[in-house]
């Protein structure tokens, strides 16, 4: 058996997240300007339309983030965080039926956006940044994203170095109170890993199971896929596919992706092949 069906349940909103069943998706909304993938978005109403077509094509979760974590962008305020993905957080509670979770490593973010409806927090830095988060994740009963990140940071066994940095963020965040079912773990494509480190965590994602949470992994349209196929964020389709389905049969629980409709297809014709043998002992 897959340890990954080991894992349990994790209660999101008026979802559960049933690992090991299917993959499930994760729309990204980006409310930055300065987006490395160039869907950054400003409107509101573009947003909440945006949203809604996400969730007509299959998104699980929508992740709301409202500063840009390309490699040379500057950090935003607090303040201006919040200007930007409140009113859309506000919005989306009232208007679409999954959960929404808010990409944001600073706990004054995070505290706003989960009184506007957030139910999830993804956080970048692992802790590193904001231990607060752990506090709020705790408090409010939600689960929260703990991710890799080794910018400022020398990496040199990447899979040993992952998972180390992330057994550190998950015995931070249960020190904190954060309930077990509430972690989900995310090994940073990108975030100062090389190309070749990047290549390697997918190629080696199965490792990651020994820490026994579910792994989201995000590789939709990034750096990688244009260093490997020479095109742009908007041309990485097919290359965000490949990296998609093979991180399935790694052990990827949850994929967040800008292509939703494409992805979705991919996350079931993945599971239709890696996850039969779940399907069919739940028949």
């Amino acid at each position: 058996m897959n340890i990954l069906s080991k894992v349990g349940v994790t209660p999101c909103g008026n979802k559960e997240f049933k690992w090991g069943e299917r993959t499930y998706v994760m729309g990204v909304l980006n409310m930055s300007p300065d987006s490395f993938s160039g869907d950054g978005l400003s409107a509101v109403d573009v947003a909440v339309s945006q949203a809604e077509r996400f969730v007509a094509e299959g998104a699980d979760i929508i992740d709301i983030g409202g500063e840009s974590t390309r490699p040379g962008s500057k950090p935003i305020t607090a303040a201006e965080e919040i200007r930007r993905v409140i009113p859309i957080i506000k919005r989306l509670s009232q208007n679409i039926s999954v959960p929404l979770s808010v990409d944001t490593y600073k706990g004054e973010v995070a505290q706003e956006a989960i009184a506007a409806g957030a139910q999830m927090l993804n956080d970048i830095w692992g802790l590193k940044y904001d231990p607060r988060l752990a506090d709020i994740s705790a408090r409010e009963g939600i689960p929260i994203v703990l991710m890799s990140n080794q910018r400022n940071t020398e990496c040199h066994d990447v899979v040993s170095d992952i998972s180390l940095d992330l057994k550190r963020a998950m015995d931070a965040a249960l020190e904190r109170g954060v309930a077990w079912e509430n972690i989900l773990l995310d090994p940073g494509i990108g975030f100062g890993k090389t190309l070749e480190q990047n290549l390697e965590i997918i190629c080696r994602l199965d490792e990651f199971s020994t820490l026994g949470r579910p792994l989201l992994v995000g590789t939709s349209r990034k750096s990688l896929i244009g260093s490997v196929l020479d095109v742009p964020p908007d041309e990485r389709i097919e290359g965000t596919a490949a990296t998609v389905a093979i991180s399935i049969a790694k052990g990827a629980d949850m994929v967040r992706v800008h292509d939703i409709r494409e992805m979705k297809r991919v996350c079931q014709m993945s599971d239709a092949i890696i996850k039969r043998e779940h399907s069919r002992a739940g028949a």
